[in-house]
């Protein structure tokens, strides 16, 4: 029994290893044929936050009680890898013991607790998975569906075996040694089942499950070498090197700004544009002109599915998956690898048939013959919860605006109602196409002077903030009045403040998000312009869209700016006392319910939460109620990436979902702090109200025009 343990064993092992060695290789050869990416700038922060995400699994703990079972088992994953060594040990001697640690009850408490705590771990995530099968008439409200499910069903029950023989392997240790229970405190009794066994017959045993774990062990490392797009096993590798490698070193998600366009490692100087050589990609129509950094997301995807349960789009039935678009990218990237790899024509020619389909396969195109589906491209709100709840760091956005800019810059291919947004955009410096002379008409029945930068003040030095109204707030009707709040309330804090009136263009924010780089650089080059002729440093924004691109990515252009939301302006001088809410003289309008919804471009993409919470909660008379769905899971308006100016027509409506979530928590006021959640919610509610199922009297307002309210009963 033991020549044979001992010759299967080794021999597996020696298959498994050579396997795994050459998969590796031809993995890391994949991920370089991606584009340059510089991510190696503050090794210690990306060394500190790589520590902090594995060991405090962080982002894995957003799902709580599923972080924690998965903590148990990555750490027995890693903790118990010596066991595998003390099993190839007892092949030879079923009473080996590795050196100096083997027989210390510290080692050996540690690993019994690691071995037990992941055995209950790994059944209840079998559990979990089994209990949340796509399955009934609702599939896709499974996080795991379109997952390849018998990768995930292996590598659990794999995990599930290894476990097992580990304390069977103690079980017989402790019969066959005669060790005090104090070495085996967690699995003496486990003995017992051998009790009837000689000593041969243990020792016989031990071989068999030593021979057994052995095999499971590098069974698994032989099938994922097979396998180089099984991200759901692979992860345990990659997924260091791509937290490492995260875009931002200090730990934060990729969300904020958006990246310009790169081109061999940096970024295109727009205002040089013409030096740019012409076969320049400008985005990505090739999956290797992806970056390194991206082939290696797709690589690392654990096909976990948390993005595909948060994603607005996915959530009201359209065809967009972030899960399935890595995947998808992945699968195509490998197939299309050897190919790429290949060092010479007559070696492409030799390549089978579906290799050379494959490099022929469109990137983005119609579902049945494109990698990826273009009604799931632009589908996407940009709103980052894929981003937000993924595990190991992948950055979906960043992938699919990439694919856009390739879409529009290059190809031309986009939804037709993007035109009239593009038009607007160029010719008047507003998405709505009107007339820039408008931009002060939200002013004019206002009860005191708005000052205007070049008519009443020279140099934004002589007030505390540049007002950046944006063009919504300038033009829609429903943000007017946010606009013309904010101002009442700066005033009466006796805030010092000034606008750009007409010479105030769109930030770009839409402009980027559809994929239309070129635009964004022309607006965002002449707000640059003018912020430097007008000294600008402190702005105050209402709109989440103007405030995340004025904030995040006016850097890209040399414009450092300090931008508040106003929002946490106005909190800060409620705070400050400058501002003093009072409560409705008559007691019929006490008890009111508030509820807010968190704007994508102001929470997820800026971690701004707190603020518009605490001002709703200091308004007298009023109560508060959160939506089931709120801050870092809050669901998205449908409005961001663009959306705003693209119809909606596939599966339910995004502003429909959120609305009727409000809706339910019996709210008289819905509050949100961003004129296009303010648009999306006011039309959500109009419909319902509509078909009867939301009251009349309920209300969409910015927080800013709720608390003018209560403040002005105080004059």
């Amino acid at each position: 029994m033991q020549i044979l343990a001992i010759v299967v064993s080794l021999a597996v092992t020696l298959v498994a290893v050579a396997l795994f060695g050459k998969t590796i290789g031809h993995i890391v050869s994949v991920i370089k044929l991606g584009q340059p990416a510089g991510r190696t700038n503050d090794p210690g922060k990306r060394t500190v936050t790589l520590v902090k995400e594995s060991l405090g699994h962080t982002r894995m703990l957003q799902w709580s009680h599923i972080g924690v079972m998965h903590w148990f088992v990555a750490f027995g994953f890693i903790g118990l890898f010596l066991t595998l060594v003390t099993a190839f040990g007892q092949l030879f001697d079923p009473h080996w013991a590795l050196p100096v640690i083997g027989h210390w009850f510290v080692f050996e408490w540690v690993s019994e607790a690691l071995t037990w705590t992941g055995l209950i771990s790994i059944v209840g995530l079998i559990v979990y998975r089994l209990m949340h099968l796509p399955r009934g008439d609702k599939p896709r409200s499974s996080r795991f569906y379109g997952s390849t499910s018998w990768q995930a069903y292996y590598v659990e029950y794999t995990i599930l075996g290894v476990l097992i023989c580990i304390l069977l392997l103690r079980g017989l240790e402790y019969q066959l040694s005669g060790a005090s229970t104090f070495h085996f405190p967690m699995t003496f009794f486990l003995g017992g089942l051998f009790g009837g066994l000689s000593e041969h017959g243990l020792e016989n045993a031990v071989y068999v499950v030593a021979m057994l774990k052995i095999l499971i062990s590098f069974a698994w490392m032989i099938t994922i070498s097979l396998n180089a797009t099984m991200g759901v096993a692979w992860h345990r590798f990659t997924a260091w090197p791509n937290i490492w490698f995260k875009r931002e070193a200090d730990g934060g998600t990729a969300l904020g700004a958006l990246q310009p366009i790169m081109v061999n490692g940096a970024p295109i100087d727009f205002e040089n544009i013409e030096e740019l050589d012409e076969d320049a990609a400008l985005g990505v129509g090739k999956v290797e002109d992806f970056t390194w950094k991206g082939l290696l997301d797709f690589t690392t995807c654990t096909e976990c599915g948390r993005c595909q349960s948060q994603c607005p789009a996915w959530n009201t039935d359209k065809p967009l998956s972030p899960k399935l678009i890595m995947m998808g990218l992945r699968e195509h990237a490998y197939a299309k690898a050897p190919y790429l790899l290949a060092s010479s024509d007559d070696e492409r020619k030799s390549l089978s048939q579906l290799v050379l389909d494959e490099q022929e396969k469109p990137l983005v195109g119609p579902a049945d013959v494109a990698v990826i589906d273009e009604e799931a491209l632009w589908a996407c709100t940009s709103c980052g919860a894929c981003v937000q709840q993924c595990p190991v760091d992948i950055e979906h956005v960043d992938a699919i605006m990439d694919m856009r800019r390739y879409q529009v810059l290059i190809e031309s291919s986009f939804p037709s109602e993007l035109n009239g947004l593009f038009k607007g955009l160029e010719n008047k410096g507003n998405p709505w196409n009107m007339n820039p002379s408008g931009r002060m008409d939200w002013a004019k029945d206002l009860p005191f002077e708005v000052k205007q930068v070049g008519t009443d003040v020279e140099s934004l030095d002589e007030v505390d903030y540049l007002f950046w109204v944006g063009c919504a707030g300038a033009f829609e009707d429903r943000a007017k009045k946010t606009t013309q709040a904010v101002a009442e309330l700066l005033n009466i804090a006796g805030v010092s403040f000034a606008v750009l009136g007409d010479g105030e263009t769109c930030t770009g924010d839409p402009a980027r998000r559809s994929g239309n780089e070129f635009v964004f650089q022309q607006l965002a080059m002449q707000n640059a312009e003018v912020f430097k002729e007008t000294g600008v440093r402190k702005v105050v924004s209402t709109c989440a869209h103007c405030f995340n691109t004025l904030k995040n990515e006016y850097s890209q252009l040399g414009v450092e700016l300090d931008v508040i939301h106003h929002t946490q302006l106005l909190n800060r001088l409620v705070r400050d006392g400058k501002l003093t809410p009072v409560a409705p003289a008559d007691s019929s309008l006490n008890g009111q319910k508030i509820t807010y919804h968190d704007p994508c471009y102001l929470g997820r993409h800026n971690q701004v939460y707190d603020a518009p919470r605490e001002l709703l909660a200091i308004i007298p008379g009023a109560e508060y109620a959160e939506m089931p769905r709120n801050q870092t899971k809050s669901f998205c308006c449908g409005a961001g990436g663009a959306r705003m100016w693209m119809e909606e027509k596939l599966g339910t409506r995004i502003n429909l979902n959120r609305t009727t979530e409000a809706v339910e928590t019996g709210a008289d006021k819905i509050a949100t702090g961003c004129p296009f959640c303010r648009v999306m919610l006011s039309d959500g509610l109009t419909a319902k109200q509509a078909d009867g199922s939301a009251r009349e009297e309920v209300e969409v307002q910015d927080v800013a025009q709720l608390l003018l309210a209560s403040v002005k009963r105080g004059e």
